[in-house]
C-alpha cells in the first residue's frame, strides 16, 4: 500500500460520503447496478467464488462525466442483497498510473485472478493512438475476494506484435485443455480491428498464438473481447468501433455483438471452425485468421448498451452483464448533474442458443431468474386497451399472444411498436435527452417481457431474441404504462429494490 493510493482512497472517500440520500434521487435506479458516486462503465472481473459473485466495474469516483479510472467492487449472492466494498484498485503504480482499464477475473481452486490493462499516457506531444501510450498487461490475485496481492506486469507493451497501434487492451481469461487463453481488443496502424490471442501454461508467461481479423474491414478498432462455449458451439463477442450506421444495423455510435461458431465440436485447444488460416509465416509465427463479419449480430438494438462481459457460474450458467451506456454518444444522462452520478449495469442476462423466427441460431438473453425474486406479490393482470399507474415506478411486464401489430407507451413519451415486420423504439426528446428512434426487423413477435426501473427500460423479446435497452428520464416517481393492443395476457408485477449495503 504505497502513498498515492492512500491519497487516492481518501479522495473516493470524500466523494462517496458527498453524494445525496437515494430518497432525494429520482434516476437512482433501483434494481441496476449503479455507481456509489461518479461515473461507472465497462463490467470487469464478472466471477462468482465459493458461491459468491464478484461484479468489479470501471469505476471514475471523482467526476460522474468520467476521468481518472480506477475499478469498484459488489459482492452478492443472490443479486437480491448486494454490498459494496470499495474500489480495491486504483492508479497507483507506474504502469497504471493513467488508468486501471478493463479486464476479467479466473477463478480456480487458488482463488481469484484478475487481469486488466494498465493505462499510461507518456509525456510530450503524442497523439495518444499511434505513440506515447503504453497498455501493459497487469495480474492481481485473491484467496478470500477481499485481499489482493501486488500488481505485477504479465505482458509489457513493448512484447506486443509489430503492426499495432498503442489500443490493445481488455484481457480476457479463461482455461481450455492444459492451458490459459487470453483475448485482447486492438487496434492496427492501419486502423482495422483485431483480437490478440495469448496462450500460456501458469498465467505469468504468455505467448501470441493468433491473430483473428475480418474478411472486409469491420472497424477501426475490436473492445472488450470474449471467447466461450455455449451449448455446444463456439461464441466470439466483441465491440468493434468504426461501423458505418445503416436503418436496421449499427445504429449507435459504437456497437457490441457476436459471431457464432456452429462447429459442435469443443476442442482442449482454443479453435474456431469458420475462421480460415490465410497465413502462416514461420514456425513459432502467430496464426493469422479472418472472421465471417456478415455474421455479427448485435447484443442489444436500443439505445444504451456497450462492454458486455460474461462469465460462467457455479451451477454452469453463462451470464451476460453489459454497461447501459455507449461512449461519445449524442445523447445525455440526467443524474449528472442532479445526482453526482452516471450510467449503470444491465441486469444479469442468462445466455442460451436457440433457433429464431427467421430459422438462424441466435444467443437469447433473459434475465436470470433471481430477478424474479424481486416481484412484490402474485402480480396484476391487466387488460388489453388500458393502462397502469405504478406508484414506484418499478415494473416486470410479461405480455403473450400478442396481436399482429401492438404498441406500449411508457412514462412520459417512451413508445415501442411493432407493425408486423419493425420494432420500433420511440423517446420524445424530454424523457429522451437526444434518444430519438432505434428500430429492427422481426418476422413475428409472441411476447415481450418489459424491466421498468427508476430511470432504464430493457425490452425482451421473444424470450430474449432481441433485447432493447434504454435510458429514459420521467417528471416523477410514478410511470404510467398504456397498452395500445387489440388482444393480449398482460401481467404486471410491481418490483421492490435491492438491498445495497
Amino acid at each position: 500500500m504505497n502513498e498515492e493510493y492512500k491519497r487516492l482512497q481518501l479522495l473516493i472517500k470524500e466523494a462517496e460520503d458527498n453524494v445525496p440520500n437515494d430518497d432525494e434521487c429520482l434516476y437512482r435506479n433501483s434494481f441496476h447496478i449503479s455507481p456509489p458516486t461518479g461515473w461507472l462503465n465497462d463490467p470487469n472481473g464478472l466471477c462468482q467464488m465459493d458461491g459468491e459473485y464478484h461484479l468489479f466495474f470501471q469505476y471514475s469516483p471523482l467526476d460522474a462525466r468520467g476521468g481518472m479510472k480506477a475499478w469498484g467492487h459488489y459482492v452478492t449472492k443472490d443479486f437480491v442483497n448486494v454490498t459494496y466494498l470499495g474500489a480495491p484498485f486504483v492508479p497507483d503504480k507506474d504502469f497504471d498510473r493513467n488508468g486501471v482499464y478493463s479486464g476479467s477475473s479466473f477463478v480456480d481452486e487458488e482463488g481469484m485472478h484478475i487481469f486488466y490493462t494498465g493505462n499510461v499516457k507518456l509525456p510530450g506531444e503524442y497523439d495518444y493512438t499511434y505513440s506515447g501510450r503504453r497498455a501493459d498487461t497487469i495480474l492481481v490475485e485473491s484467496k478470500d475476494g477481499r485481499t489482493f496481492t501486488d500488481k505485477k506486469v504479465v505482458i509489457d507493451t513493448d512484447e506486443y506484435p509489430d503492426g499495432f497501434s498503442c489500443h490493445i487492451r481488455d484481457p480476457k481469461v479463461w482455461k481450455q485443455g492444459d492451458s490459459y487463453y487470453m483475448v485482447l481488443g486492438a487496434r492496427t496502424i492501419n486502423d482495422e480491428g483485431r483480437i490478440l490471442v495469448y496462450r500460456s501454461y501458469d498465467m505469468l508467461k504468455w505467448t501470441l498464438t493468433e491473430i483473428i481479423g475480418s474478411h472486409e474491414k469491420f472497424g477501426y478498432m475490436w473492445e472488450c473481447p470474449d471467447y466461450f462455449a455455449l451449448d455446444n458451439m463456439h461464441v466470439i463477442s466483441f465491440s468493434p468501433q468504426g461501423l458505418e450506421t445503416c436503418e436496421l444495423r449499427y445504429q449507435n455510435i459504437y456497437q457490441s455483438g457476436y459471431i457464432i461458431d456452429e462447429c459442435n465440436s469443443l476442442d482442449k485447444d482454443f479453435s474456431f471452425s469458420n475462421i480460415n488460416d490465410i497465413e502462416a509465416s514461420g514456425e513459432n509465427a502467430p496464426k493469422r485468421f479472418i472472421l465471417d463479419e456478415s455474421t455479427f449480430e448485435e447484443w442489444d438494438m436500443g439505445f444504451d448498451f456497450y462492454a458486455p462481459q460474461t462469465f460462467l457460474d457455479e451451477n454452469g450458467r453463462r451470464i451476460l452483464i453489459g454497461w447501459a451506456g455507449v461512449p461519445d454518444a449524442e445523447y445525455s444522462n440526467l443524474e449528472v448533474e442532479t445526482e453526482k452520478r452516471q450510467h449503470c449495469f444491465t441486469v444479469p442476462r442468462l445466455l442460451n442458443i436457440k433457433v429464431g423466427v427467421d430459422g438462424k441460431n441466435k444467443v437469447f438473453q433473459t434475465p436470470i431468474s433471481e430477478i424474479d425474486n424481486l416481484r412484490i406479490g402474485d402480480g396484476i393482470i391487466i387488460k388489453p386497451k388500458s393502462a397502469f399507474i405504478s406508484d414506484t415506478g418499478l415494473m416486470d411486464i410479461l405480455c403473450d399472444n400478442l396481436p399482429d401489430v401492438f404498441s406500449v407507451n411508457i412514462g412520459d413519451g417512451v413508445n415501442f411498436s411493432y407493425d408486423g415486420e419493425l420494432i420500433s423504439l420511440e423517446l420524445n426528446n424530454k424523457c429522451g435527452l437526444g434518444r430519438k428512434l432505434r428500430k429492427a426487423k422481426l418476422s413475428k413477435i409472441n411476447s415481450i417481457r418489459i424491466l421498468v426501473d427508476s430511470s432504464i427500460i430493457e425490452y425482451y423479446i421473444n424470450d430474449g431474441e432481441i433485447v432493447f435497452t434504454t435510458r429514459f428520464y420521467k417528471n416523477e416517481q410514478k410511470v404510467k404504462a398504456f397498452f395500445d393492443m387489440d388482444e393480449a395476457d398482460i401481467t404486471i408485477y410491481q418490483m421492490k429494490s435491492m438491498t445495497m449495503k
